[in-house]
């Protein structure tokens, strides 16, 4: 398995069976556009098998943390580490890119999700906030 940061609409198109709904090509350019946005795709061979993305979001009295917007993983692929190590793959951009943390939400019956946060080191408060200190 190899993980790389989406660079182009082409690169999230071919992994459009990984999103919830198609890909919208407006806002996968305005997406890709933006700095503080990233895709890491993990790719098993030449075939997308999961997907987690981040938003960098800043407050004044804070600093930059990162917000682990989405992770998905095929059907295909699950049970391989392939999720934790996409997680892993964002927490360490978001310490390379100076964040001092990084969080999430997941639903509080979310057992595999939570399982999977947990193994990339998030620690996960009642089931419902997952956070990394970084």
């Amino acid at each position: 398995m190899k993980i790389r940061r989406a660079s182009s609409p082409d690169d999230v198109f071919a992994a459009a069976h990984l999103f919830d709904v198609p890909p919208r090509p407006d806002a996968t350019s305005r997406f890709l556009a933006q700095d503080h946005s990233h895709l890491l795709i993990a790719y098993v061979g030449d075939r997308p098998a999961g997907f987690v993305s981040g938003v960098e979001t800043t407050h004044p009295d804070k600093g930059t943390e990162m917000f682990l917007y989405e992770l998905g993983v095929d059907d295909a692929f699950l049970r391989r580490g392939i999720g934790t190590a996409l997680v892993e793959a964002l927490k360490a951009l978001a310490a390379e890119r100076g964040c001092y943390a990084m969080w999430t939400g997941t639903a509080a019956g979310d057992v595999p999700a939570q399982a999977t946060y947990r193994k990339a080191g998030g620690s996960v408060d009642d089931g419902a906030f997952v956070s990394w200190e970084l």
